[in-house]
């Protein structure tokens, strides 16, 4: 039985060596070595140059930026250029048009010509322009709720990156667990075939019954299940990578594993406080708050007297190169709504406006509140099971061995080897499971507090 269950281990190595599909062996980490890498920090770069809402944000900082300049626009004159070509034969027109050429004769009184005049050609040049003078200051709250709003749409970039590289960190981290999940089934796979084969050993040398060698079957055939289904978290993973990257890759790089470590523990009142300060979401509103403010006093000084100049110089000429006459009108307008019914509903609709960003805004500080307790609380539970899991990991391996050398001897059951291996095999995953959780917990603390740069996800890994 003993010769039996060597030789199995000896073939499983030697399969490994030679690199055979499921043992990773010296060949198969040659071909590993081969393969292109990619670090976490690599991955987070890529997703913030091509992620598709990263650019939609982006895209909208942008435009409110646009929206700054647009509104300082307020401040400056506004001219208009005008060239005018027009023919035709109304008294009015042929007689004004006389006038602006400065062509007018007294033979234009006869009352012939007054009624029924020859149609005349009137090539027009123009320059005019207006300028707001006082406003009650409306142009000056416009201006400052822009940039208010510019700021806003800069937080929510922001706010949409850190999202991001949280993304990224869980797509990465999920791929090296579901690469570890997938080295232990390769081991249990492994290790149930020469189960199998030891059972079958024993029942040919009357040590063992058959329903030993139907167990054995049993048991490789659900290590068997286990990793294709550890295959298909692998692909669902490296989907979601992708997806946060915001680009497919056709061949897949190498991650760097997963190491097990302590990441530094903070205090729950000063990563409250760093929350309310950092978090990018939180300014977004904030800054959307005093825009809205600032929106709703412009909507209240429109209210206000409006003064502004304007002025028109124009040349008139029979033809296009011909001389002709040109006269100009300036002045200054004082202009006051009486019945500012559209500008009372336009207050009433900034007000709600400014009045909703402000309840949300409460909303949110509430909710970041409740994300960092909650974020917190699991970065130091995760910190405590990555240490009971891998105490637990020992114990069951140290268990495992024991009662295989129970079953060679005779003094233990198939069931009970059965459970040992399934108590170490849940151990394994357990503890990588743990190191994973405990990764992403402390990621999702730096998120919850506004701090998850892609510096600060390099000292993830």
């Amino acid at each position: 039985m003993r010769m039996v269950f060597s030789r199995v281990r000896w073939m499983a190595l030697l399969l490994g060596l030679l690199g055979f599909p499921g043992f990773p062996g010296l060949m198969g980490k040659a071909a590993v070595a081969q393969q292109p890498s990619l670090t976490l920090r690599q991955a987070i770069d890529r997703a913030l140059g091509r992620n598709p809402e990263i650019a939609a944000a982006r895209a909208d900082s942008q435009s409110a930026s646009a929206g700054v300049s647009l509104a300082h626009t307020g401040l400056f004159p506004i001219l208009n250029f005008t060239e005018d070509i027009s023919r035709g034969n109304d008294p009015v027109y042929v007689f004004g048009t006389r006038l602006r050429q400065q062509q007018f004769t007294t033979g234009d009184f006869a009352l012939n010509s007054l009624n029924k005049p020859a149609p005349i050609g009137d090539f027009v040049t123009r320059f005019n322009g207006s300028w707001r003078l006082f406003d009650w200051f409306e142009t000056e709250q416009q201006m400052k709720g822009a940039k208010l709003a510019a700021g806003s749409a800069s937080a929510v970039s922001d706010a949409v990156e850190q999202a991001t590289v949280l993304r990224v960190v869980e797509a990465y981290q999920s791929i090296l667990f579901a690469q570890r999940r997938i080295d232990v089934a390769q081991q249990e796979q492994t290790t149930a075939q020469a189960l199998l084969s030891d059972a079958k050993a024993n029942v040919r040398a009357g040590l063992a019954v058959d329903s030993d060698t139907l167990a054995a079957q049993v048991n490789l055939s659900e290590r068997e299940q286990e990793l294709i289904a550890a295959q298909g978290e692998m692909e669902i993973a490296w989907a979601r990578l992708e997806t946060a990257m915001g680009s497919e890759m056709p061949v897949r790089p190498e991650l760097m594993p997963i190491e097990a470590k302590s990441f530094p523990d903070g205090v729950l009142s000063d990563e409250m406080a760093s929350a309310l300060k950092m978090r990018p979401d939180l300014r977004a509103l904030e800054e959307q708050r005093l825009a809205r403010s600032a929106a709703a006093k412009a909507a209240k000084d429109d209210f206000g007297p409006k003064v502004s100049a304007y002025g028109n110089w124009e040349m008139d000429r029979s033809s296009f190169a011909g001389a002709g006459g040109n006269n100009w009108v300036a002045g200054v307008q004082l202009t006051m709504d009486i019945l500012p019914l559209g500008k009372r509903a336009r207050l009433a609709e900034e007000e709600a406006a400014r009045q909703k960003v402000a309840a949300q805004e409460q909303t949110d500080e509430d909710q970041i509140r409740l994300a960092v307790r909650s974020a917190y609380s699991q970065h130091q539970t995760a910190e405590r099971i990555v240490q009971t899991a891998e105490a637990s990991m020992q114990q069951a391996t140290e268990s495992l061995r024991i009662m295989q050398n129970r079953y060679k001897a005779g003094l233990s059951t198939m069931t009970d080897l059965l459970r040992a291996e399934d108590a170490q095999r849940s151990s394994q995953n357990d503890y990588w499971r743990a190191v994973y959780g405990n990764t992403v917990a402390y990621a999702e603390l730096l998120y919850a507090t506004g701090e998850l740069t892609p510096d600060s996800a390099e000292s993830l890994q």
